[in-house]
């Protein structure tokens, strides 16, 4: 089983195998699951300044935001042409 790897918008790529959800920023929980990674010094932001759209959570307890729509991370993780 190869690595998987996904773009997740500007050049920016995970490893799908990592991956255990893709949600979207707007709930109060998942606004503090992002501030306690950000203290924590676990928050990747690869949003290149713009809006956070979708937020990544790794098996590594990473939480990755993306500027892309949670869908579109979505599809492109399911893909069976990769």
């Amino acid at each position: 089983m190869g690595v998987k790897l996904v773009n997740i918008g500007f050049g920016n790529i995970v490893s799908a195998n990592r991956v255990i959800a893709i949600v979207s920023p707007e709930s109060a929980p998942i606004k503090r699951m992002i501030q306690e990674s950000r203290d924590k010094g676990l928050l990747i932001d690869a949003t290149y300044g713009r809006r956070t759209r979708a937020v990544i959570v790794a098996d590594s307890e990473h939480i990755i935001l993306s500027a892309m729509q949670p869908e579109t991370v979505a599809n492109r993780l399911t893909d069976k042409n990769e």
